[in-house]
């Protein structure tokens, strides 16, 4: 009896061991208007496959330069096209693993009911403060905010009015604190399940902007990662998609 309990001990011993063994850690670069569906699909990813997720929020241009320095990402979720494409053009990610995960939305938004009309007229009047968007030169969201002013012709009215957050994540708190009385931020940052989650919007129409197709790429640190390779089909499925198309992102 002491000999069997004691073999199956070491049985469970070893399993455990395997499974520890098996489980890895995933570290995922990912745009920060992206994060909140980001952490929905990581749980999900974790329940499932027993992996975890270490997730760093950012802008894009910004993971560029740390991604070229060495930092060690596994994968980036992008809030463009673009860097995957020249990190994969430059030999820093895997050739053949980059995807259009989602396309994203731009919406000019205020926490305040009936502020932002149905069109934008508001830019037009200037009647407000100051206006947020996210550094146009690292955050591709910020960059679609000042294609959009400009085809509106209203980007020098508006350039003193201005205030600028180092990523889409920032520019959104500088809206919900009041430091902006709007801004132009994701619409999956104030939107779920199909409709805004508070206050006043318009979804800015995506002729007025270039088309914010967010690609994700294993990163060369990811290359042998089981786990990371694993993840990259996770996003591909339609567990994630649903997830995805719950904040209002397009495919």
């Amino acid at each position: 009896m002491t000999f069997n309990f004691y073999k199956t001990s070491l049985l469970f011993t070893a399993l455990l061991s395997v499974n520890v063994a098996q489980a890895a850690e995933i570290k995922l670069a990912v745009a920060s208007n992206f994060v909140q569906p980001a952490k929905d699909i990581a749980a999900e990813f974790e329940k499932d496959s027993g992996h975890t997720v270490s997730m760093t929020p950012g802008a894009t241009g910004k993971f560029y330069a740390q991604i070229v320095n060495g930092a060690p990402f596994d994968i980036l979720l992008a809030a463009d096209d673009e860097t995957p494409a020249r990190l994969e053009k430059e030999a820093r990610a895997v050739t053949g693993t980059r995807f259009t995960y989602a396309t994203g939305q731009l919406v000019l938004w205020s926490p305040k009911a009936d502020f932002v009309d149905d069109g934008g007229q508001l830019l037009k009047s200037g009647k407000f403060t100051y206006l947020a968007i996210a550094n146009p030169k690292v955050a591709p969201y910020g960059l679609a905010a000042v294609q959009t002013m400009q085809k509106m012709g209203v980007l020098s009215a508006l350039e003193p009015k201005v205030v600028q957050g180092e990523n889409i994540a920032q520019t959104y708190q500088f809206v919900v604190t009041g430091n902006a009385q709007l801004g132009f931020v994701a619409l999956s940052q104030v939107f779920q399940n199909g409709k805004l989650k508070s206050g006043s919007g318009w979804v800015v129409p995506e002729n007025l902007y270039d088309k914010l197709r967010q690609d994700a790429i294993l990163l060369n640190a990811g290359k042998g990662s089981a786990a990371a390779i694993a993840f990259m089909a996770f996003m591909k499925s339609e567990k994630a998609k649903k997830i995805i198309s719950s904040y209002g992102y397009q495919f």
